[in-house]
């Protein structure tokens, strides 16, 4: 797989169900961090992303420590509402890690923190709390792949 899309604790089937097709049309690994907001075989999920299930290369993880330490070495890259560099003015790597918080929440505050020098955000008009998770994540891996020439898509 080239990227990696990551949805930590995510809460909502419909959007995770999404990103999830949107994953196995790219070619792109996704990785949940429990707690979940839904069993995985939810129907909603399923439904959004029902005809690309068997194609999904996907990754479960206990917490956020778990994933880290599995993924030691891989450059993590965190989404966020409020602050970092717009995410189309970095360049993006093969096997980069797109991390992306709860629907509600976002990412931790202290996760955001210890890790400013790698957050993005998407810009949107000032005052809205932000785009729909499954919006972003295609906004995002859409951009990255496109910068790396849409490896193996083509």
């Amino acid at each position: 797989m080239v990227m990696h899309v990551v949805l930590y604790e995510p809460e909502i089937p419909a959007n995770a169900g999404n990103i999830s097709r949107t994953c196995a049309v790219a070619r792109a690994s996704l990785h949940l961090i429990r707690p979940l907001g839904f069993a995985t075989d939810d129907k909603d999920l399923k439904r959004a992303g029902l005809d690309y299930w068997e194609w999904l290369d996907l990754h479960y993880y206990d917490n956020y420590e778990h994933f880290s330490l599995e993924n030691a070495g891989g450059r993590f890259l965190f989404v966020t509402a409020n602050f970092g560099k717009y995410y189309h003015e970095i360049s993006y790597q093969k096997s980069d890690f797109l991390i992306f918080g709860k629907e509600a929440q976002g990412l931790p505050a202290e996760l955001l923190a210890q890790n400013a020098e790698s957050c993005l955000q998407i810009p949107i008009v000032k005052g809205r709390s932000s785009l729909n998770s499954a919006n972003s994540a295609g906004i995002i891996l859409y951009e990255a792949l496109r910068q790396l020439d849409f490896p193996n898509l083509q």
